[in-house]
């Protein structure tokens, strides 16, 4: 079925800072969802009013705002109103076919990233825009759809466990990017079982299918490449960066998150290098499985060339040939050309060329 999408070439003529959905459109509408904590007590609640998100300003917890789904214009504009966002920031939150970037706002930083997870049932890789604004004390989190993606998040902030709920909201902002992070992990392992199959088949029984199956895995490594990669000057800004909303405290962590993308990046890079060896491998075992079979035939034809010769000669209608009238002559050619082929045949096994 094909995928409903809304192209960039549709914003063209409108004015910059138009709220305008671009992407696949996913089904469900937009949820609201406010996490207010502190060091004691942790409160979620789900709002359907933007305007209640005011309530959340200007107190002294951590006020963390997710939204789910970007399509409802107009619902994107009053939460940016509310918040004093700029409206740049509102239009690359809706495109969701951004690159991985930071921008220093001032009052806040806004952050976009690329969340991906695995389908186990279609082995495909599924990517979702994650946009991020983190205040002084407030992250506002945007998803293309519901999903788990910062569900452990959620439960460490209700179970109180660890320091995240004695931090602020840059510690909030970089465990989500931890979240995101951490499933690049995931994706790498099952790309590396994935790998690890196809190297043991290749060997065995190479194929077309293999062909086709290392074509597959080699586009979903560039598709997870283009994601990391911008992913890294992300969090490099972020640890480097002066922003007064990302504390020194919070930038040792980031480093850790830097240190994980790094990892992710060579590991991609070796299993690029792997399937390179790999398409390598097979075009050898190809060319020499052509190779033999091209011997085998042509030994077959060497053999038949001397008794092609004798049956040409034999074949000829000229009426003074002795042999043709002689009683032993069939029997004696037939011999003949035994002999001729099974003295080639062990003339070619002696030379190991069978």
């Amino acid at each position: 079925m094909p995928k409903l999408a809304v192209k960039s070439s549709e914003k063209a003529g409108l004015a910059p800072g138009s709220l305008v959905f671009i992407g696949e459109r996913k089904s469900g509408g937009a949820r609201i969802t406010v996490l207010e904590y502190d060091g004691d007590n942790c409160r979620k609640k789900e709002i359907k009013d933007v305007e209640e998100c005011l309530s959340s300003k200007d107190r002294p917890a951590v006020t963390w705002i997710n939204v789910d789904g970007v399509l409802d214009a107009d619902m994107m504009g009053r939460l940016g109103e509310c918040f004093g966002l700029h409206p740049l920031v509102m239009e690359d939150v809706m495109n969701t076919e951004q690159r991985p970037k930071i921008e220093d706002y001032v009052e806040y930083v806004f952050i976009v990233l690329k969340a991906l997870s695995y389908n186990k049932d279609g082995g495909e890789i599924n990517i979702e825009q994650v946009s991020m604004v983190v205040g002084p004390d407030y992250v506002i989190s945007f998803q293309e759809r519901e999903g788990d993606v910062f569900a452990p998040v959620v439960e460490r902030l209700q179970n109180g466990k660890g320091r995240l709920r004695t931090m602020g909201a840059d510690y909030l902002a970089y465990t989500l990017i931890d979240a995101v992070v951490d499933n690049y992990f995931v994706i790498l392992e099952k790309l590396g079982e994935r790998v690890e199959f196809l190297d043991e088949t290749l060997v065995t029984r190479p194929s077309q299918g293999i062909l086709r199956a290392m074509h597959d895995l080699k586009t979903k490594m560039l598709f997870l490449r283009k994601s990391v990669w911008p992913l890294r000057e992300v969090i490099s800004g972020l640890e480097r960066g002066d922003s007064p909303h990302i504390k020194d405290s919070t930038r040792v962590y980031l480093k850790d998150v830097y240190d994980h993308t790094i990892q992710v990046i060579d590991t991609l890079e070796t299993y690029r290098d792997i399937m390179t060896e790999m398409l390598d491998l097979y075009l050898s075992s190809i060319s020499n499985r052509m190779t033999e079979v091209m011997k085998v035939l042509t030994v077959i034809a060497t053999i038949f060339i001397p008794l092609t010769f004798i049956t040409g000669v034999y074949g000829m209608n000229f009426r003074h040939m002795p042999e043709l009238e002689w009683r032993w002559g069939y029997p004696a050619v037939m011999a003949a050309m035994s002999a001729i082929a099974f003295l080639m045949v062990i003339c070619f096994r002696r030379k190991k060329w069978l």
